[in-house]
């Protein structure tokens, strides 16, 4: 691994957090995530699925995990399946997780080799008629029904037992994940420092003509020499009109004199994800109107992280409408809307004009707000909250294709009831550092 070992501990308390929910008479199955496969006999590296590194910290696939907190047995109340190794596997693949190593990650004391899970499966399916199953129930989630070990096992189970009662996971894994342990923290925050390195180092060759694709490579060298496995997600390097393209992941222009490059792009660490996005002018100086939506977008940011974001309040029901109408107020003084009109959809009431309806979205199309963690879109309930240790982005922008350019610039938060701690203060975002960071170095 790139990433020092996580303490067992987090683990053993996840599970805990987690088979306290769980009734008397039942037993939860976790599966990993397959290999994902490309063509002929090529595949891309493997990735654990969220929820089972979660509640175990393995990152080696073919693991299972059964959790059946009232099994008489305490040595059965937990037990975590691998997949045995071999000499032929050692020399082909390399290391695998010994019984003992997969106790020494995960800190469950009971290991089997996969090869006897349908044996175990069965004797807790006789002794126990209530199964909760797991299966991604990510709102954004656009994957087929039956394509994950979870959702196969889900469909054996029902076929081998039909008259055991099945229950979702997902909802209680869900809840657990939006709060984040010190020991989480912790990783996020390094995956923001190591977010932050890449930045610096990108700031110092940022110049005309440099090409897109050329500061992705100076990102993907820095997150490597730090320890992260690379980006947490694809990364955006978007310069001029192209940053007004929200999924933009080409990235194979030249930067151009005088214009703006957004990047949205950032670490993961140890599982854990970063996200992080910088609009910075290429020649190291932005123009005045340039300056003006920047310093505007920043208003948004601040306002955000400084008052509108806290433990208890609605994400979409009422965050969302709130940094609407500040972004409203800045697109007025940036002579993008008029105030008569935007004064006027305000006063609608019935039937209330639809948010995508409103005049600001033709500058700013996309939410403010989303949960980090495993995933770098994390979990989270329908209808959420923002919840105490939860972590965050603020990113709001703004987007004028007429005008060449785009602006986002996003941190990430901890949300706390006592004021949210920005785990990207460190990161140069203001106009000014930017400007003179970028002078210095040429």
């Amino acid at each position: 691994m790139k990433y020092p070992p996580i303490p067992s501990q987090l683990f053993i308390d996840n599970r805990q957090n987690l088979a306290a929910q769980l009734p008397a008479d039942s037993f939860a199955v976790i599966h990993a995530s397959d290999i994902p496969w490309l063509c002929a006999d090529g595949s891309l590296g493997f990735i654990q699925h969220s929820d089972l590194f979660y509640l175990t910290g393995v990152p080696q696939e073919e693991t299972v995990l059964i959790l059946c907190p009232s099994h008489p047995d305490p040595e059965q109340r937990e037990i975590l399946f691998v997949r045995e190794t071999s000499d032929l596997i050692k020399v082909w693949e390399g290391h695998k997780l010994t019984k003992d190593g997969a106790t020494e990650v995960s800190g469950i004391a009971t290991v089997e080799w996969t090869s006897r899970y349908d044996e175990v499966l069965r004797d807790m399916a006789q002794r126990y008629r209530h199964i909760y199953l797991n299966h991604n129930e990510h709102a954004r989630s656009s994957s087929p029904m039956g394509t994950t070990r979870d959702d196969r096992s889900r469909q054996l189970l029902q076929q081998l037992y039909p008259s055991h009662r099945y229950s979702r996971l997902a909802p209680l894994i869900t809840d657990l994940r939006q709060r984040k342990s010190p020991i989480e923290i912790a990783l996020l925050e390094r995956a923001c420092q190591i977010t932050e390195m890449g930045f610096r180092r990108v700031l110092s060759m940022v110049k005309p003509g440099v090409l897109e694709y050329e500061i992705e490579a100076e990102y993907a060298h820095e997150f490597l020499r730090h320890g992260s496995r690379g980006f947490a997600y694809q990364p955006i390097i978007a310069s001029g009109v192209n940053g007004c393209v929200l999924h933009y992941l080409d990235n194979d222009q030249p930067c151009q004199d005088g214009d703006l490059l957004l990047m949205d792009v950032a670490a993961e660490f140890g599982y854990y994800n970063a996200d992080m996005t910088r609009t910075i002018p290429v020649n190291g100086k932005f123009t005045p109107r340039q300056r003006a939506v920047y310093d505007a977008v920043l208003r948004i940011v601040r306002l955000c992280i400084d008052e509108l974001i806290t433990p208890g309040k609605n994400i979409r029901k009422e965050f969302a409408p709130e940094v609407a109408r500040a972004v409203e107020d800045e697109l007025i003084a940036l002579g993008l809307l008029e105030q008569e009109k935007v004064d006027e959809e305000r006063a609608q009431e019935d039937p209330v004009l639809p948010e995508e309806k409103r005049a600001y979205r033709k500058y700013f199309m996309h939410g403010v707000s989303h949960s980090l963690g495993i995933d770098v879109h994390d979990v989270l309930p329908a209808n959420a909250e923002f919840v105490e240790d939860m972590f965050v982005t603020v990113e709001p922008g703004i987007y004028l294709p007429d005008e060449g350019f785009g602006i986002r610039l996003e941190n990430d938060i901890l949300v706390r009831a006592d004021g949210n701690v920005d785990l990207m203060a460190s990161i140069p975002i203001e106009a000014d550092e930017i400007e003179a960071l970028m002078a210095s170095k040429k």
